[in-house]
This record gives C-alpha cells, sequence and structure tokens, in this order.
C-alpha cells in the first residue's frame, strides 16, 4: 500500500511539475502580446473582492462567468496575504478588484459634449464639487457613458467614493488587498457598475517575472539581426566590388576588341580605297601598250615615270615637235605638252624631249575603245 501510495504521490508531484512549465510557457508567450489582445485571450481573468458585511468574498471573474472561491472573515491579517495560501499560485497572481457597495458612493448623470468623449474622466474631475458635497481631493472618481444623444452629446453618470470609505476597507483586507488594479461598485442585484474608481497612477500592473529574460533575448535578437544585416551588406559590397572588376575587365577587352575592330576597318576602308585609285585610272600596261601604238618611229624612250595621276616621257626623237600632236586623243591621258626646250644630242643628231601628261579616269567597260591617231608603230 506504501509503494502505491509512493507512486501516486510521484505522478502527483509530475502533473504539476508539467502543469507549473506549461503555466510558465503560457505566461512567457503572452507577455510578447499587447495588453489588449493578451486580456481578450485570457479571458479577463481577474480575482473579485467583494465586501459582504463581515466578511469578504473571493471570487474569479473568467470568459466562462463569475466562480466563487472562497468567503473570509473581516477583518484579514493585515501582514500576510491569505491569498496566497488559499488559491494556486497562478490563480494569486491575477489582477484584483475591490468591489464596494453602491450605497457608499454618489452616481449623478450628466449631459456633456461630445468633445469630453476622449477625456471623460479629467472632464468629470471638475464636476466632482458641482455635483457632490465632496472635495476633489476627498474622493475617487469615473464614469461611464450611458448614451449618445442624436445632437452629438453625451449622457454620462458619474460615480464618486470618498477616499475615507475605501481606506477602511482596505484597512479590513490587510494584506489579501495587496496592490489593486481597479475598484468599482456593486448595485443591489451584485452587478459590478463597470467604473474603475482607482487613479490611473494607483492601479497595479501585473508583472513580468520574465520581463528581464524577455528584454535580454530580445536585445540579443536585435544584436542577431543587426549583425545579419551587417553581414548581408558586406556580401552586397563584395558582390559589387567583384562585379566592378569584371566590368573593368570586360569593359577592357571591349575597347581591345574595338580597337582591333577599328584597324581591321581601316585597314579594309584603306584597300577600298588603294583599290579605287587603282581601278580608277589606267594600268601601265595600258599606258605602255598606248605609247607603243603612238609613237612614232624614230622615238626612243629614255624614262616613262607614273606619279600619281601625272605620266612624264623622256627621251629622244627625230620629230620630237610632233609627239604632242601624235599623243592627242589617247584615252588614257590627256593635255600632254613638252616641258622644257628640246635639245639637240651631239652624238645621235636627235633631239632629248621631255614631255608630260595626265592621266584620265577609267573609262566603263563597256565604252568603246579610242581609235588610234598617230600611225602605226
Amino acid at each position: 500500500m506504501s509503494a502505491q501510495a509512493a507512486r501516486v504521490s510521484a505522478w502527483t508531484r509530475s502533473v504539476h511539475g508539467w502543469r507549473g512549465f506549461l503555466g510558465w510557457w503560457r505566461a512567457g508567450l503572452m507577455a510578447w502580446l499587447p495588453p489588449r489582445l493578451r486580456q481578450a485571450l485570457a479571458g479577463g481573468d481577474r480575482l473579485l473582492l467583494q465586501v459582504d458585511g463581515d466578511g469578504v468574498r473571493v471570487q474569479a471573474a473568467t470568459a466562462g462567468g463569475v466562480r466563487e472561491l472562497a468567503l473570509l472573515p473581516l477583518p484579514l491579517d493585515g501582514e500576510s496575504d491569505p491569498l496566497a495560501r488559499l488559491l494556486r499560485e497562478d490563480v494569486a497572481e491575477w489582477p484584483r478588484w475591490l468591489l464596494l457597495p453602491a450605497r457608499l458612493g454618489l452616481r449623478r448623470p450628466l449631459l456633456l459634449p461630445a468633445a469630453a468623449r476622449d477625456r471623460l474622466r479629467e472632464v468629470l474631475a471638475f464636476e466632482i464639487e458641482r455635483q457632490t458635497p465632496f472635495a476633489a481631493g476627498e474622493a475617487l472618481h469615473d464614469g461611464r457613458l450611458l448614451q449618445v444623444q442624436p445632437d452629438g452629446r453625451l449622457q454620462v453618470e458619474l460615480v464618486v467614493l470618498p477616499r475615507r470609505d475605501y481606506q477602511a476597507a482596505l484597512a479590513r483586507l490587510g494584506g489579501a488587498a495587496g496592490s489593486l488594479a481597479g475598484l468599482d461598485l456593486v448595485d443591489a442585484a451584485g452587478t459590478p457598475l463597470g467604473v474603475n474608481l482607482l487613479p490611473p497612477a494607483q492601479r497595479r500592473r501585473a508583472r513580468d517575472p520574465w520581463r528581464g529574460w524577455n528584454l535580454a533575448l530580445a536585445g540579443l535578437a536585435l544584436l542577431a539581426l543587426l549583425f545579419g544585416m551587417a553581414q548581408l551588406l558586406d556580401n552586397r559590397r563584395a558582390a559589387a566590388a567583384a562585379l566592378q572588376a569584371d566590368m573593368a575587365r570586360r569593359e577592357a577587352q571591349a575597347h581591345a576588341v574595338a580597337a582591333q575592330r577599328q584597324h581591321l576597318l581601316d585597314a579594309v576602308e584603306g584597300g577600298a580605297w588603294l583599290r579605287a585609285q587603282r581601278n580608277g585610272r589606267p594600268s601601265a600596261v595600258e599606258v605602255m601598250d598606248a605609247l607603243a601604238q603612238r609613237l612614232p618611229d624614230g622615238t626612243y624612250l629614255e624614262k616613262l615615270a607614273i606619279d600619281g595621276d601625272q605620266l612624264t616621257l623622256i627621251g629622244l626623237s627625230n620629230q620630237a615637235a610632233a609627239l604632242v600632236g601624235k599623243l592627242e586623243g589617247a584615252p588614257q591621258w590627256s593635255a600632254p605638252a613638252l616641258s622644257g626646250a628640246l635639245q639637240q644630242d651631239p652624238r645621235t643628231r636627235m633631239d632629248r624631249f621631255t614631255l608630260v601628261a595626265q592621266l584620265r579616269r577609267q573609262v566603263p567597260p563597256d565604252a568603246a575603245p579610242a581609235t588610234p591617231a598617230g600611225g602605226a608603230p
């Protein structure tokens, strides 16, 4: 029997351990959510401390409704928190709301302009001394919106509770009150009015035990993010530098190819120009053949020179004065003329002459050849 009890005890401790771990895991996840979303997912879990005569009712308000947990006699121990011993640790950490009877406070209906909706609590603070017998510093107040009139004005209710009644209730609750998150009044039916009479500065904020760890993890994540972004930036810079180097290499290759292409074009164009120049005038063979047909007997050439478009003939002839007429009319040249005076050679008794002419452009292939004007060679 003792062994079975030990196994049951061990199983119970294991269940509680897993429940604590799951609760810690859920609390950690919920801490990352915004307050409104966290409250909506949590169902608005809170502890209600309702003072009822000589006792206080401890109720749990969840999304499923309000459930009574305990009824404790007043006054409670002022030093320790009795709820921490009666409730589970997670339930004892819920926000605590103090509910007092509505007969302890005053409720006044008011009609306010629409502009007061965004700062309703501050506006109602100026109405305390006019609507109640209390001074502004002697009472706790809040308001709730009842209806919006067709003309836009607001029908609200001012709820005021004397501070002395609130302090007296805190003294009776002792350590159970702790740090309250809210203070509300309940009507005769036990329904809360839906206000929070505590000043915002006195409301307990839920303390996150993992806040330090969460901040450290957030800082670590931020550092990791910054390091990743810096690494990504370095990678992009390295890729940009490699791309620029590749572009410079390709640009040098492109310049070399362009230079070679230009050199080739220049060579081709130069060759074409030379061919055009060569094909645009008669060849040396054609010139010598035409000269052989036109020069008369007794004429000897010592030199035949073609310099560009100029034909130069130097030689001896016994008919030197008639050479110009013999050479006129040839299709290969034009404007033949003697250059300088005729000089008689003492050995051969012939005249030495120098004759120049301008070479003509190449005639079309289908042009008829010119008829020789002189005699046979």
